[in-house]
């Protein structure tokens, strides 16, 4: 099976154990806080004849541990290497697993670095943002109430908060067994206090918001994954017990589990502990995620531990016997491990707050959780009495943590039945070729099964046709297998020039079963670039939102779509000019989104899923130039960069051999903006209009040329050898926050050596140049090279430029699609040489 849950979403299945929250204060770490209470708890535990649950600092320096019980070391070693792997392949940081037997957290530690930059590594009491398992405990809160009869959980929950009034013309109301379970047809996000506001909406500001909201289904109807939902259930006990939600959920839960080092709030003494964490995206790496509280946090910010989420397994291994007190009757946990809503019989679904499947013959209950930069996997086999949960601080590894996971259950019935300990869950794969992923690119098959395959800096990326998100794929043997943070499982083999994909895929057709009859995906023959999008379209493609939170909308395979949340593709429906609605699979399923447009047309901002996301103004308009204020005059720039030497350097390099590249081929044409003032800086650089390259790279440039030809293009240059004096101006100028864009003059740029090249295509019909995704020498992400946005036209010209150098030597810079350096630029040294003096 595919052991992802992202990759649920992907094919229209609701995510059973994951959702995406809010985001967390990053702060220092003390590894040792807790130690001295756990070492007196083990004390008591073995005075009382029991065994004792010892987290001790591990020797080589990896942070607080619990070694491995005798009969788990096995499975421990296993674990160890598949996560060490897990971290290598998928660049993550912090991460924490702990294994529980009964009472006995069998093993438990930490991986990576808790702050790379202090150098505090990862342990069992690493804190992280558990996102959606925060649900379990608010919902457990409500049932202790039921118990005691203070709360009905069929009675309209309109009867606890009376000002709760989203509009619901069906007739039946809202109750908090709908609720609990997502069967109340609420909207995923609250219109305040949703995953993406980072303005400090309190909770009962954030449930008044939904006051007039659409009903997206009719109560009972259907599963629809509602973080507003447990925002009005967590409201329910603020308002009933007329104390804060974080404040009784602490004393009413957490201290009776004996969960020190958890929290709904970022209170210090827990917080001192939380893993840094990071957030990405599908064109640009790892960055710090945002820090804010959210205000629907019974839905998603509680604060904790590996090792106290193991204490609050143990309490349910004991029907509901906490450390310091019961929770709750054995009976009311039954209740809540019962699907809601469902057949008689059901074995999957939702209970009250658990995510019930039957696994190998057992239940397995559990919840993910997501939120900014943290991803939580808590599951358990309440008829075994085993447990795992697992920790990442890397935004969308929920795949990852739910593989390990499920790994561990494995790994665990096997050493409790005293079997072999199986392979099949740590199997690993291995990178592509590069030349083997270069030979697939294309598209393959049509409409729901359709796949488009990239070469991307010798990887190979899959995206759905139908949307979903972009993933990597390695091999395993001659089977490619789908292999990326957002999802795991998929695979396809090479037949002729066609695939067949196998078992379960990300492109199945919601409401479908895949199986493993291999299903033929016939290889698109390329006929040019797509057409331009309808006139309509046009001012609605572009970036709304945060900086925390980007919602591109875009257009692909003739449709208009959505990328919201860093990773979810969705293909729209259009249902009038400016509305729009999300397919009928995902997390929005159900849900629209309207834009507004200014007096000439173009949208200034969308509301998604009744969610406001206002226009992002990024880079320039066609055609146009992107311009800074340097910093300092550039009459004092020039002055001090002309004064200054470029760097030393040691070693043996090839003499100089530049030549100007239109002499090789003529048809090439030239824009050398710093030969005048349309450029960044609004400054004259050059004396003379002129490009010049060392030979080799030159060479291959006019080579390019040549074969563009076949397509209908040309190569435009902006820009070849540049004097190190330049560079220099250029990175002095330019702002702290935008130097990504800028070579540093301390190690040289490659166009300091004459081995790279800025440049663009050309119509050979027109002479016009193309209009791609962003302007040249923009500063913007529109610069990236797999910027996700704009058209399929933009994009299919961005990779027809990319393919064409890449065949001819050249790499293309990571953050600039029109810069591309040749693979022979290590050989030559830095040149401070003007135009002039080449000349003579």
């Amino acid at each position: 099976m595919i052991t992802t849950y992202f990759l649920g979403l992907l094919i229209g299945r609701e995510p059973p154990v994951r959702s995406r929250f809010g985001a967390s204060p990053k702060d220092g770490a003390r590894l040792h806080r807790g130690l001295l209470a756990a070492l007196s708890a083990a004390l008591l535990a073995a005075a009382a004849g029991c065994a004792p649950d010892v987290a001790t600092p591990d020797a080589a320096g990896g942070g607080v541990t619990v070694e491995p019980r005798a009969d788990y070391a096995e499975v421990a070693a296993a674990l160890t290497s598949m996560i060490e792997r897990e971290r290598e392949q998928k660049g993550l940081e912090a991460f924490s697993i702990a294994l529980v037997d009964g009472d006995d957290v069998v093993w438990a530690a930490g991986f990576g670095a808790q702050d790379p930059e202090r150098g505090v590594p990862a342990s069992a009491e690493t804190v992280y943002r558990v996102g959606s398992v925060s649900k379990l405990f608010t919902d457990i809160a409500v049932m202790q109430l039921v118990e005691r009869g203070a709360l009905d959980l069929d009675v309209p929950v309109r009867d606890y908060v009376p000002d709760f009034a989203p509009e619901n013309p069906t007739g039946t109301e809202i109750t908090l067994r709908q609720l609990m379970s997502h069967r109340s047809g609420l909207i995923r996000e609250p219109p305040a206090g949703h995953y993406f506001d980072d303005t400090g909406t309190d909770l009962a500001a954030t449930v008044a918001s939904l006051n007039g909201t659409p009903q997206i289904y009719p109560p009972m109807e259907r599963t629809k994954y509602s973080n507003a939902g447990i925002a009005v259930v967590g409201y329910t006990l603020e308002v009933t017990r007329g104390e804060p939600f974080a404040d009784y959920v602490r004393r009413a839960v957490l201290e009776p589990l004996g969960m020190t080092s958890s929290a709904f709030t970022p209170e210090p003494e827990v917080v001192d502990d939380l893993a840094r964490a990071y957030m990405w995206g599908f064109d640009r790496g790892l960055f710090d995620a945002p820090t804010f509280e959210l205000g629907m946090s019974p839905a998603g910010s509680m604060y904790s531990t590996v090792l106290d989420l193991s204490r609050f397994m143990s309490a349910l291994f004991r029907g509901g016997e906490g450390e310091n007190g019961r929770i709750l009757q054995p009976e009311t946990l039954e209740s809540m491990w019962a699907p809601q809503f469902a057949a008689e019989g059901a074995t999957s679904g939702y209970g009250l707050g658990f995510a019930v499947e039957e696994r190998a013959g057992q239940r397995w209950l559990g919840h993910g959780g997501a939120i900014y930069g943290f991803s939580t996997q808590l599951a358990f086999l309440p008829e075994s009495g085993i447990g795992v949960v697992a920790g990442s601080a890397v935004d969308g590894t929920n795949t990852v943590t739910g593989r390990v996971a499920d790994a561990a259950l494995e790994l665990m019935l096997a050493a409790k039945a005293g079997a072999p300990l199986p392979e099949a869950p740590l199997l690993g794969t291995d990178p592509i070729d590069p030349a083997l992923a270069l030979d697939l690119e294309g598209v393959y098959g049509e409409g729901d099964d359709g796949v488009e395959l990239d070469a991307r800096g010798g990887r190979l990326a899959l995206t759905p046709l139908r949307g979903g998100a972009t993933l990597d794929i390695r091999t395993r043997g001659d089977t490619l297998i789908v292999d990326d943070r957002l999802a795991f499982g998929a695979r396809y083999l090479r037949d002729g020039d066609d695939l067949l994909a196998i078992g379960d895929a990300p492109t199945t057709a919601p409401g479908t079963t895949p199986g493993d009859e291999p299903r033929r995906l016939a290889r698109r023959t390329e006929t040019g670039p797509p057409p331009e999008v309808p006139a309509r379209w046009a001012g609605l493609i572009g970036e709304y939102g945060w900086d925390h939170n980007v919602l591109y909308i875009l257009e692909r395979e003739g449709r208009l779509h959505t990328l919201i949340e860093w990773f979810f593709l969705y293909p729209l429906e259009e249902v009038s000019r400016d509305v729009f609605a999300f397919p009928a699979w995902g997390l929005y399923h159900g849900e629209r989104l309207a834009f507004t447009r200014d007096a000439e047309g173009r949208a200034i901002a969308v509301e998604a899923a009744s969610v406001r996301f206002a226009r992002r103004e990024v880079g320039t308009e066609a055609g146009g130039t992107f311009r800074i204020d340097p910093v300092r005059p550039v009459a004092e720039l020039r002055a001090e960069a002309l004064a200054a030497s470029p760097p030393a350097e040691t070693g043996s390099f090839r003499e100089s051999e530049l030549v100007e590249v239109t002499s090789l081929e003529p048809g090439i044409r030239l824009d050398v903006r710093y030969a005048t003032t349309n450029n960044f800086m609004s400054s004259v650089f050059y004396d003379e209009p002129r490009v010049f390259l060392q030979r080799p790279a030159a060479e291959a440039v006019a080579r390019a040329h040549r074969a563009l030809a076949e397509h209908g293009y040309g190569l435009l240059l902006h820009d070849g050898y540049r004097p190190w004096y330049v560079t220099k101006m250029f990175w002095d100028a330019t702002p702290e926050s935008d130097k990504i864009f800028v070579a540093d003059p301390a190690s040289g740029s490659r166009h300091n050596r004459g081995s790279a090249i800025d440049l663009n295509l050309f119509d050979l019909a027109t002479g016009e140049p193309v209009d791609m995704v962003g302007t040249y020498d923009e500063f913007s992400p529109r610069s990236f090279p797999n910027y996700p946005g704009g058209t399929s036209r933009q994009r299919w010209l961005r990779e027809l430029l990319r393919r064409t150098m890449e065949a001819e030597g050249f790499t293309v810079y990571e953050a600039e699609w029109w810069h591309f350096d040749h693979e022979d630029w290590r050989s030559y040294a830095i040149q401070n040489s003007t135009f002039d003096e080449l000349g003579r």
